[in-house]
């Protein structure tokens, strides 16, 4: 479909949204004429004001007359001064898409990569074009899937997919944004009838009778329903336009295999699910491991330090072998499916440009580390900036550290004898004191367990409540050992962080650790070991 029936579909749709709110609105006002002519007065004037506010959010929502440009994206724009090998390796890519390069480049610290352009006239007039790439995707490419990325982006310039995307996006608004309207007055008219009939039932308590059950069944109903009713016409613009937006998807594809080849297109796509997969592991396992603990790593590395994640575990997101993920394909997603986008371009001839010796994306940038700095500084929020820096090994021995001791508040609240104050290492001695007594069983019977661990009688109990133990007792070791310095955890990129101590001490801890919860329980291994580690 050309560009020129693209838009008028695209009016078509969004002036089928006001045909959808005049009829709407001529349907209340029918059933307002009814009322003053049939119904009691009482009636009628009930239904003028559920007219009314039905009413209100369908006019506010054809009134709504600027699209949202741009609001939640954060990025850092970067000049041509600062990074003159990127912004030339963009125009010359623009130049051979053969459409105008981008106003502005952003940085982001997302594993994405996106063009925007903020369209005049419904998208008759071109505006401002913006292109946001993410330091986590370059990252993880090399320069020729960065390349084909960036090729494949500005080819949605090149067929006006961007301009006109401003009429579709302006339709979206409109639907949301109604949308919400009535949901939010639906949610306020279940919240006040709940506040009514509980104060009801408040006062037929305070004169000793039984309380009602609070009832909201059926209220806000015609709130829900005028939502109801644009949620499907959303849905069905959405399904209008969304194959023409996977088309818009292969077409960029193909322009991507043209100007950065083949293989380069097809591989860049094969990596990105495993890249993104990374990048949340990254963000979930790293990245934040301290923050519940006030730590970050080093200015630049919350979202730069993916690479050395990358770097340790350069087989995993593989690249022209790597499989895709087969997932069922939602009838209003934009993208066809990854898989049938990769097959489409291995269709294609050979291009004879499979052989480039790989070199990193990060090679266009003067200073990947200055623009992590800046990605950082912008996106992240105001409390987490003035968190305490650390570097990647205090990090992990630190935040690590910070988690078991935090885990071990369970045992000494169920531990009467530890002083609230004490560390672990006071905390550990009167948990092998409760050990020597037998009070140990009892302390472990008091902290969370399974359904399958309750639920459990005898014999079964009994095992148990023995791993329970060696559990609390091992986590109470590592925290003492690991607070005093007698331990230190170990970074590592390509697995978990390990704990390390004294030099052939590790299997001695274990057997120290199983004679402390055996049948006849001896704490005096576990307890010298831990003096000969002092």
């Amino acid at each position: 479909m050309g560009a020129t029936l693209r838009a008028l579909r695209a009016l078509v749709l969004l002036a089928c949204f006001h045909l959808l709110g005049l009829a709407l609105l001529t349907a209340l006002g029918a059933l307002d004429w009814a009322a003053h002519r049939w119904a009691p007065a009482g009636w009628a004037l009930k239904l003028y004001v559920v007219s009314f506010l039905l009413a209100v959010p369908v006019v506010r929502g054809m009134l709504l007359l600027r699209t949202p440009r741009d609001e939640g994206v954060a990025g850092v724009p970067v000049t041509d001064a600062e990074e003159p090998r990127l912004w030339a390796a963009v125009r010359d890519l623009a130049a051979l898409v053969g459409t105008r390069a981008p106003d502005e480049i952003r940085l982001t610290a997302d594993m994405n990569a996106a063009v925007t352009e903020d369209a005049r006239l419904l998208g008759l007039l071109g505006g401002t074009r913006r292109l946001y790439l993410g330091l986590p995707l370059v990252a993880g490419l090399t320069e020729a899937r960065l390349r084909a990325v960036l090729a494949h982006e500005l080819g949605h310039y090149g067929h006006f997919d961007t301009r006109l995307s401003g009429i579709a996006e302006r339709c979206r608004a409109h639907v949301a944004r109604t949308v919400d309207r009535f949901e939010e007055k639906s949610g306020h008219t279940i919240a006040k009838e709940r506040a009514r009939q509980e104060k009801r039932s408040a006062k037929r308590v305070a004169r000793g009778r039984s309380a009602r059950e609070v009832d909201t069944t059926g209220v806000g109903f015609t709130y829900r329903a005028m939502a109801r009713v644009y949620t499907a016409y959303g849905r069905f613009s959405m399904r209008a336009t969304q194959s023409d937006a996977r088309r818009q998807e292969l077409a960029a594809d193909l322009a991507a295999a043209r100007i950065a080849g083949r293989d380069a297109t097809a591989s860049a796509l094969r990596a990105l699910p495993a890249l993104d997969d990374a990048h949340a592991f990254y963000l979930s396992s790293y990245a934040t491991l301290g923050v519940e603990f006030g730590m970050l790593p080093p200015r630049g590395e919350v979202f730069g330090g993916v690479r050395r994640l990358l770097d340790a575990r350069a087989e995993e997101p593989a690249g022209a072998g790597a499989a895709l993920p087969v997932e069922p394909v939602s009838p209003y997603d934009s993208h066809p499916p990854t898989a049938e986008r990769v097959a489409a371009l291995e269709a294609l001839p050979d291009d004879g440009r499979g052989s480039e010796r790989p070199r990193p994306a990060l090679d266009l940038f003067d200073s990947p580390e200055a623009a992590s700095v800046r990605v950082e500084d912008a996106t992240l929020a105001p409390e987490a900036l003035l968190m305490r820096r650390l570097d990647w090994p205090d990090l992990v021995h630190e935040a690590m550290t910070a988690r078991y001791v935090q885990d071990t508040e369970p045992v000494r609240a169920a531990l009467k004898t530890a002083p609230a104050d004490s560390g672990p290492a006071a905390l550990l001695d009167a948990f092998l004191d409760a050990v020597d007594s037998g009070t140990a069983w009892d302390v472990v019977g008091g902290l969370p367990r399974s359904e399958e661990a309750a639920a459990a009688t005898g014999r079964a109990a009994r095992e148990f409540a023995r791993s329970s133990l060696r559990r609390e007792l091992a986590r109470l070791v590592t925290a003492a050992l690991a607070s005093d310095g007698r331990a230190r955890w170990q970074l590592s990129w390509s697995g978990p962080a390990s704990l390390r101590l004294a030099v052939g001490r590790t299997g001695a801890l274990d057997e120290a650790l199983d004679a402390a919860i055996s049948e006849r329980s001896d704490t005096g291994p576990l307890r010298e070991l831990l003096a000969t580690t002092a």
